[in-house]
């Protein structure tokens, strides 16, 4: 991600969020959300019209831009260019938000809405989707929030996008905690990972095995491993070390994973360690648990932890 230049915006006449990714991806509910927030939102406006913006007084609210291929003038060097002269202007706090999605859950997504793509008008959507990804790849690499929907709903992503941009007091670096199955390859967009997979597995219980981490007779199974103290002691001196670091480098989300064999039990009960570590030190923290939530967050089934 690029470290943003500026994060107090108290001292700038105008916050500007410039919200893009691929087709798709939710960018009109991720928009939706800021609006609900009280920011002003304005959807595909020409990339040209935007310094305009700025030019008048101050509103004394920030302002949301949806910005995607269906713009007018839209290009990734007019985008790139554009960032690079707000981001040089004094009068303005600019922050990229960019909304990332797996190919294959676009294609999904496109087929289930059975909607054409604004790249691929008359082929399939797969091909429209691999346009832009190629398109908005220099874009996703200067972005200063990241938010990979391809396991969110609508409703987990108005969450976190709550979780990033709820205006008021100046709120410290937002943690995002996550817990995933290594079978399934790691989330997108994770600063740091932590594998949990030598800790003892309560798969092998088959009084636990139906379980999840966040039991508490699958956590105190997992803490009976001997290593589990000293790992949650390191890792916690670690974050709580870093994250501060991190915090006067400017980065506004910091997204920490732990990982195990199938995303149920050790990585589950880690993160949801780790995550009352954190908050209980004051730092705001939302966890996910990817495979549960794929299940559904009732579900306590699965093949391994």
């Amino acid at each position: 991600m690029r470290v943003p230049e500026r994060t107090d915006h108290q001292q700038t006449e105008h916050r500007l969020i410039l919200v893009t990714g691929p087709s798709g991806a939710g960018r009109s509910t991720a928009i939706h959300a800021l609006e609900d927030l009280g920011y002003e939102v304005i959807d595909n406006l020409p990339l040209t019209l935007i310094p305009h913006l700025i030019d008048g007084p101050s509103l004394g609210h920030p302002i949301a831009l949806g910005l995607d291929v269906r713009n007018r003038d839209f290009s990734a060097t007019a985008l790139i260019e554009l960032i690079d002269t707000l981001t040089r202007d004094p009068r303005v706090g600019l922050e990229l938000l960019y909304l990332d999605c797996a190919p294959n859950t676009l294609i999904n997504r496109y087929s289930q809405t059975r909607r054409r793509h604004p790249l691929a008008s008359a082929e399939t959507p797969s091909e429209g989707i691999s346009r832009e990804l190629d398109l908005l790849a220099p874009i996703r690499v200067r972005a200063d929030h990241l938010i990979d929907t391809t396991e969110m709903s609508p409703h987990d992503l108005k969450a976190e996008i709550q979780g990033w941009f709820s205006r008021g007091a100046a709120k410290p670096m937002a943690v995002s905690v996550q817990s995933f199955s290594y079978k399934r390859g790691l989330p997108r967009g994770l600063d740091m990972v932590f594998d949990c997979r030598f800790l003892r597995n309560p798969y092998w219980d088959p009084d636990l095995r139906q379980r999840d981490g966040r039991a508490p007779q699958v956590a105190a199974h997992i803490a009976e491993d001997p290593r589990f103290v000293d790992f949650i002691e390191r890792v916690s001196g670690l974050l709580l070390m870093l994250l501060p670091a991190h915090l006067a480098e400017g980065k506004a989300h910091l997204s920490i994973g732990f990982g195990c064999t199938g995303g149920q039990h050790r990585s589950v009960a880690v993160a949801e360690k780790l995550s009352k570590v954190l908050a209980d030190a004051g730092w705001p923290v939302s966890k996910r648990h990817r495979e549960l939530e794929r299940r559904g967050t009732e579900a306590t089934s699965g093949k391994s932890g």
